[in-house]
């Protein structure tokens, strides 16, 4: 009887465990990645939850925007604002800070507020449509403080947006320079002023411009801020005039952003520098230089 031959148990194959190693690993990867989308959607949830926790709290209190809150976070730290006082608000739409200015001065005390777009009516307040930066805007605005200093001013202006950073946050930072510029000449000896500025390049140099203006300068940052905003408050106090430079905060914070990003003149007439490059000459077959 013909016995069949036996056939040895094939081995396990070599390329098994590779591959349940890199499946354990890219498993691993996708619970990382699932854990991570999770994280980063709890977070958004919390950061909107915040959002509407705000706008809540400025509908049941009666204000226009939840930014209200901004300024009344940046009062109850540095109390900036005094029953009395007349304030310059900059950048008023849609008229949350000039309503929070109002309750703060009181009676006695005056708040114009001037934004590029109209505002509704804020009781108490004299509300402006205009460019800050524009002469006829500044002359309607000298004539509604009637001769009066001011005693506060708060800007929460920002320019039109066009989704380029870089050039956003640069127009922004000139425009904060400008209203300076406006504003400190109408501000009390020990006034106070406060604005918003984007993060970035120039944030620095406009700090040290306008830091000679005053005894104390301050960045803040309210609850009421969302976490994914780049703005930050600049909160000064105690105007210094006498300290004040001869050239405008624009004209300092311009030259110094130049100088940050290496965009200063060329000098005239440098002086020689010498170097040890020579140009060497092809030679000719006959072995002389060609001309």
């Amino acid at each position: 009887m013909h016995t069949p031959p036996v056939v040895a148990a094939t081995p396990p194959n070599a390329l098994i465990p590779c591959f349940v190693l890199v499946l354990r690993k890219g498993l691993m990867r996708a619970r990382l990645e699932r854990r991570l989308e999770d994280f980063l959607m709890a977070d958004h949830w919390v950061e909107n939850h915040k959002r509407d926790s705000w706008r809540k709290q400025a509908k049941a209190s009666g204000y226009r925007a939840r930014s209200a809150f901004k300024l009344k976070q940046i009062q109850q730290r540095f109390n900036l604002v005094r029953e009395g006082d007349f304030v310059l608000d900059v950048g008023c739409h849609p008229g949350g800070w000039a309503q929070v200015a109002v309750e703060l001065v009181g009676q006695d005390g005056k708040v114009v507020g001037v934004d590029l777009q109209p505002c509704a009516p804020v009781e108490g307040a004299i509300l402006l449509t205009g460019d800050i930066t524009d002469p006829l805007t500044q002359e309607r605005i000298l004539e509604e403080l009637g001769g009066d200093p001011l005693n506060v001013i708060v800007s929460d202006i920002s320019p039109h947006i066009t989704g380029k950073w870089d050039m956003d946050q640069s127009v922004a930072m000139t425009l904060v320079a400008d209203v300076f510029d406006f504003a400190l000449p109408l501000l009390k000896k020990g006034g106070g002023f406060t604005t918003k500025l984007f993060q970035g390049i120039g944030v620095e140099e406009l700090i040290a411009a306008v830091r000679p203006h005053f005894s104390s300068v301050r960045r803040y940052s309210p609850d009421a801020s969302r976490n994914s905003s780049s703005e930050v408050y600049l909160v000064c106090r105690h105007h210094t005039p006498w300290k004040a430079p001869k050239l405008s905060v624009r004209e300092r914070y311009e030259t110094a952003v130049n100088k940050l990003v290496g965009g200063e003149e060329i000098e005239e007439d440098p002086e020689p520098v010498a170097s040890s490059f020579r140009v060497r000459r092809k030679k000719t077959d006959d072995g002389l230089e060609e001309h």
